[in-house]
């Protein structure tokens, strides 16, 4: 029985052993196996990465440049592929964009100019963004908010978006452009920006202009709400109403003023590629529409504008005290403001008379001095063979006028002058 008893135990142990070494033998086992995946793994992973950045740099390299566009040499810093953050140009990648600014004064028609611009598929012009101040505070938000625009990342309703072609805005002489001027054109010239002035001849009418523009921001003759602009010949009517009055005590310094600041204006941005226009000019001839189309190397089209001149016909019935003010410019170097233009001129002139004939036709080629000339001929046409007022001096043999003098008007800014009859 004892013998029995010690075999059994002998064999217990003997089973225990063998279990106890084949438990050794699988966790070597397992433990090179969990090694040998972690090694597999990782190796993996590595060719993972290595293949997703050769798989970039390949899409990188399918990806085909733009074409070179067919232009001149001087053009191509005024030549841009902007790459919006927040969209994609997609099919219109490729498509060239052409930077432009439109340098202003206020109640010059740039507002009405602009209408223009954008009536064209291909043209944002994003409006008076520095009228806020907080963007012009200093040349660095005024760098950021230009770089916003001329990525087509401004949104606004005149942007197109991503087939644009010639991207902009408006900028006021007095928000932040002529303090920072250098700077400014230093940004104009690295990013090939191109500039449009638009400037009034007859600052006497903008003064007319601005002057209504304040009154009704207090006074909102429209329904209660202030307009700068309308769309309607009733909205125009009612605005045009109001006669401002004007200081004619300080009205020469103030024409002066604005006279130097668009002088200065035209001196500070000499360098920059620039196109100059009048207002009274676009609003003659249209055609002037296509030379801006022809200076941004857009396509040609029928620009259109909705809005509605305010202030019309003869500066005497705009000005509350027009003896006054004809007064105070009589004689001075912005007399030429007082006068009509050639149009009107030629109106109240025309008597049938041959010398008029001649006279249309010269004022087509005299646009500041049309009427001028065309009052001297029909002056000239209407003398009698021997008028009353002229008289015969025997001692000198030759005739004197009593009443007519010739006087000089120059024209501010141009360095000439003519004769005009007083």
């Amino acid at each position: 029985m004892a013998d029995d008893l010690s075999s059994f135990a002998k064999d217990v142990l003997l089973v225990k052993g063998l279990k106890s070494s084949t438990f050794v033998w699988r966790l070597v086992v397992l433990t090179f196996v969990m090694v040998c995946g972690v090694y597999i793994c990782s190796i993996c992973l590595k060719q993972i990465g290595t293949g997703s950045k050769i798989g970039f740099v390949d899409i990188k390299i399918v990806q085909k440049p733009c074409p070179e566009p067919n232009i001149e040499p001087w053009e191509i810093p005024y030549v841009h592929y902007p790459n919006p953050k927040t969209y994609s140009r997609a099919e219109c990648a490729c498509h060239p964009v052409r930077y432009f600014a439109i340098l202003s004064m206020q109640r010059s028609g740039s507002g009405w100019f602009e209408t223009f611009l954008n009536s064209h598929d291909n043209i944002s012009s994003n409006g008076e963004i520095f009228s806020v101040k907080v963007r012009r505070s200093n040349m660095s938000t005024i760098t950021e908010t230009l770089d916003t625009i001329y990525n087509l990342d401004w949104l606004s309703s005149a942007s197109k978006n991503e087939c644009t072609t010639a991207v902009g805005l408006k900028w006021m002489l007095n928000q932040g452009l002529m303090q920072h001027h250098e700077q400014i054109a230093e940004y104009f010239r690295l990013h090939g920006v191109s500039l449009i002035f638009l400037f009034r001849r007859n600052l006497l009418r903008r003064m007319v202009s601005v002057l209504a523009n304040e009154y009704d921001r207090n006074a909102k003759l429209l329904n209660g709400t202030h307009k700068s602009h309308v769309h309607s010949p009733k909205e125009a009517e009612v605005l045009a109403q109001y006669k401002p009055v004007i200081n004619s005590t300080l009205l020469i310094g103030q024409l002066r003023q604005v006279n130097e600041t668009t002088t200065k204006a035209l001196e500070y941005f000499k360098s920059t590629r620039h196109i100059i226009l009048y207002y009274e000019d676009v609003v003659k001839n249209r055609t002037k529409l296509r030379d801006v189309q022809d200076f941004l190397k857009v396509p040609q089209m029928d620009l259109k504008s909705r809005q509605v001149k305010i202030h019309k016909g003869s500066l005497s019935s705009q000005i509350g005290n027009w003896d006054n003010v004809s007064k105070a410019l009589t004689g001075t170097p912005y007399e030429s403001f007082i006068h009509e233009d050639y149009r009107s001129c030629l109106k109240s002139q025309q008597e049938n008379h041959p010398v008029e004939i001649l006279a249309t036709v010269l004022s087509h080629f005299c646009s500041r001095y049309s009427c001028l000339l065309i009052h001297l001929l029909v002056k000239f046409a209407r003398l009698e063979e021997t008028p009353k007022s002229l008289k015969f001096d025997s001692g000198s043999t030759k005739l004197t006028r009593k009443r007519d003098t010739v006087a000089s008007i120059s024209q501010p800014g141009l360095g000439i002058s003519a004769p005009a009859w007083t």
